[in-house]
């Protein structure tokens, strides 16, 4: 059974499975060395997710955050200061776009307040933050220090922002969100260089995040 209208040959569908498709030779090339084809892989499975927002006439910041997600994808998928800090960017714009489109479908700050739950997971995630951040100042050289709290506090205001909305997709996106960024930031500034956990944890931080763009997408085509 399809998630959209008609079989698998309609565009919604096929466009759904060409994204999952790339999403997972991505999760295969994923300890290859860096080539355009493993970019294109990791870039057209969110960038598909995009295109899917467009066609089904979901919201514009949705398909923005989607694009700019892409970006950041591609951009991480090669080496060096740079392509991170041009990843740390896109992602960056991505999660203000998010934070914008959360806040327009939700029901402002003062839903925290109302349902217990909400407050308990928009502590949990307040804490997780101040806790990576103060592990990652220690860890990352003076040059990022500013970039990363700029990127902790956005991908924080990103979940509390999904907490004020009724869509239950789109708050389990967050979640997943927060926790590939922490595995993400982990793997890369606090592990040792020759750690045996470096592989499972990109591996997991792919599929955290794919499954984050993923809910967020048919949180918002699928669940009115």
């Amino acid at each position: 059974m399809m998630p959209f209208p008609g079989g698998i040959e309609a565009n919604a569908n096929a466009t759904l499975l060409f994204s999952f498709v790339a999403a997972v030779i991505y999760a295969f090339a994923l300890d290859m060395p860096p080539k355009w084809t493993r970019t294109a892989a990791k870039t057209l499975a969110v960038a598909l997710l995009a295109v899917l927002a467009a066609m089904q006439g979901g919201p514009l910041l949705l398909v923005a955050a989607l694009a700019l997600s892409a970006a950041g994808d591609a951009f991480l998928s090669r080496d060096g200061e740079k392509a991170f800090l041009g990843g740390l960017a896109s992602f960056l714009a991505g999660h203000i776009a998010y934070v914008a489109l959360f806040a327009q479908a939700g029901g402002g700050l003062q839903l925290l307040s109302v349902e217990f739950w909400r407050d308990a997971i928009a502590l949990a995630m307040a804490v997780f933050s101040i806790v990576m951040l103060a592990a990652l100042w220690r860890r990352v050289g003076p040059q990022l220090r500013i970039p990363v709290a700029v990127y902790v506090a956005a991908i924080l205001a990103m979940g509390i922002s999904a907490l004020t909305t009724d869509k239950v997709w789109v708050i389990a996106g967050a979640v997943l969100f927060i926790a590939s960024d922490g595995l993400l930031a982990t793997e890369r500034f606090l592990l040792a260089a020759i750690s045996p956990h470096r592989v499972w944890m990109r591996h997991a931080v792919w599929v955290l995040y794919y499954a984050a763009q993923l809910a967020i997408t048919l949180g918002f085509l699928l669940v009115s």
